[in-house]
């Protein structure tokens, strides 16, 4: 039976570009959280708090004269791919067997609002770009032009789930047999002020409880959270069929050994603790994996008050409860479309440093019996771990990935 391991890594969020930085944010993590400034975004009255990038990273690749013409979203996008791509030495091999897959829908939001705000009143003004940029298969289009990708691309949205459903849709594309290598990417969801409001009307994003201190308001499964705050971030994983390669050896992350995706009906926000336990027992059961044999669970930990209740709930039914437990979002805030894609990162990270990252303002922790690593990094080797993602309108997603060793 053929099998797919990772062997090419990129990530850009607010306090690190690249991998080995990526890496020292996680197991020495700054503040990175403020009040929301970019233009488009910026409240007029109640201040958004979340983590916005400084400083665009750099991609080799692009054009100058296309950089011009390239959207937030994509601009972080590409420097992902460009990242995993030459992380995992795609250079030379067969461009029709390379597929790429973005994950997350309505990305480039923000950006579409100040387009239609700088012509307001005189649509006939409007830049003709506009009827590209506003879909999603932009970022497609724009990563397979710059690496001469000629397999397979299409996008897929699962909310907040995104991230790590594209990364398993990459997983079955290679499993298949359509590709040999396919790349995922968890797209930016660029919010507007539009956006972020909606969510802090839903009760889905916080902070107007830490709006004075925002290093303070990022605090998934602590008992003063008070929802998601919003993190820019994007992600890319390069996933291959093992032996698709005939030059030699090359550097593996990590073997996907089981993954699953399942909805639960529900059109509303709310969190299904079934759906979350069916994904997690689907992923074991591919990895014929007991619960005993899952070391480590990178939590799918929005910070909202009902979602981390249930994931918790959810984890203990599946006997997970004697993993240790951490939230990356805690660092990086919540990305929505890419938190899957990023957190997948930072467990192939630890996996591979034999090192878990510690938690972010944990400082009581919703069920103090479980294994959190909360204040300080733990040195722990790894051989199997699981992640699980949720998003709006009952969308579960899990994956358990193999160390190679």
């Amino acid at each position: 039976m053929p099998k797919t391991r990772i062997t090419g890594l990129g990530v850009v969020t607010a306090g690190a570009s690249g991998v080995a930085a990526f890496a020292d944010t996680l197991f020495n993590p700054g503040n990175v959280f403020g009040h929301l400034q970019r233009a488009g975004r910026a409240a007029e009255t109640d201040l958004f708090i979340g983590a916005e990038i400084k400083q665009l990273p750099d991609v080799p690749e692009l054009n100058p004269k296309l950089l011009r013409t390239v959207s937030l979203t994509g601009h972080l996008a590409l420097s992902c791919v460009s990242q995993a791509w030459n992380d995992a030495g795609l250079a030379g091999e067969d461009p029709t067997r390379i597929g790429l897959i973005v994950g997350g829908s309505n990305l480039n939001q923000r950006e579409l609002l100040l387009a239609r705000e700088k012509t307001k009143g005189n649509a006939a003004f409007l830049n003709p770009s506009y009827a590209l940029t506003f879909m999603d298969t932009d970022l497609c289009g724009l990563c397979t032009q710059t690496f001469g990708i000629l397999g397979p691309s299409f996008t897929v949205g699962g909310a907040s789930a995104s991230g790590l459903v594209c990364a398993i849709q990459a997983h079955e594309a290679v499993l298949s047999g359509r590709v040999d290598f396919c790349i995922a990417v968890g797209g930016m969801m660029d919010l507007s002020a539009w956006e972020c409001q909606a969510f802090r009307s839903l009760g889905a994003m916080g902070s107007s409880v830490f709006k004075d201190e925002p290093h303070k308001a990022c605090r998934p499964m602590d008992l003063a959270r008070d929802g998601f705050i919003f993190g820019e971030s994007c992600a890319a994983l390069v996933v291959e069929r093992v032996g698709a390669r005939s030059s030699g050896p090359v550097r593996s992350y990590a073997q996907i050994v089981g993954a699953s995706i399942r909805c639960d009906a529900n059109r509303q926000p709310s969190p299904s603790e079934q759906g979350e336990i069916a994904v997690l027992r689907d992923a074991m059961k591919q990895a014929d994996l007991s619960p005993a044999d899952v070391e480590y669970v990178n939590l799918h930990a929005s910070g909202s008050r009902l979602g981390d209740d249930v994931e918790l709930s959810a984890l203990k039914r599946c006997g997970l409860e004697r993993a240790h437990i951490n939230t990356t979002k805690s660092i990086t805030g919540h990305g929505l479309t890419s938190a899957g894609a990023v957190e997948t990162v930072a467990c192939l990270v630890q996996m591979e440093r034999g090192r878990l990252h510690p938690c972010r303002n944990l400082d009581e922790p919703i069920d103090p019996d479980l294994k959190w690593v909360a204040r300080d990094p733990l040195e722990k080797s790894i051989d199997f771990c699981a992640k699980i993602s949720l998003g709006f309108g009952g969308i579960n997603a899990a994956i358990c990935l193999k160390t190679e060793r």
